[in-house]
């Protein structure tokens, strides 16, 4: 069995003109958000065997915030550049190469692909992943270059509004 935990990142800046969009930094609302979404992933008593995430600066902050609330090392986050605005088929294609003794993950990425990824997964469609959102499929495999054609069970859809 392998479990995959889609989330995207928690709000950013747009204050700052001279930042690239690859170096945004999270606003207030984002170091809010990502530590309470972290702690409700938590909650649902799910293990978390690595974070992966786009090295973006707002992707891998949130991710940072959930590791953080696992206990793990943020050197022990790993960036895939491929991750950064990347379709659903990177997310296959990353997914794919992951080590087999890994059984359950969290990806860290951004929008448009990563809505475009979760509503390709399972019968349980969105019409956007809301910042900081997480999205929660396991399928029946036991190799991950088996995960893209598998059946998926979704597991939940969560969202930092969702819980207000």
């Amino acid at each position: 069995m392998k479990t995959v935990i889609i989330i995207r990142h928690a709000k950013s800046n747009w204050d700052n003109i001279l930042h690239s969009d690859f170096e945004r930094q999270l606003n207030d609302r984002g170091h809010q958000d990502a530590p309470i979404m972290a702690e409700r992933l938590v909650d649902r008593k799910i293990t978390i065997d690595a974070f992966i995430s786009s090295p973006a600066k707002r992707a891998f902050t949130t991710a940072a915030y959930f590791a953080e609330a696992y206990h793990v090392k943020e050197s022990s986050i790993i960036k895939v550049p491929e991750l950064y605005h990347a379709p659903a088929s990177v997310f296959y294609h990353v997914i794919s190469k992951l080590d087999d003794a890994l059984k359950s993950i969290a990806l860290f990425a951004h929008n448009p692909g990563i809505t475009e990824f979760v509503n390709d997964l399972t019968n349980t469609l969105i019409d956007d992943m809301p910042t900081c959102a997480m999205f929660a499929v396991k399928a029946n495999v036991t190799h991950w270059k088996l995960f893209e054609g598998a059946d998926k069970e979704f597991l939940f859809f969560d969202y930092p509004k969702k819980g207000q």
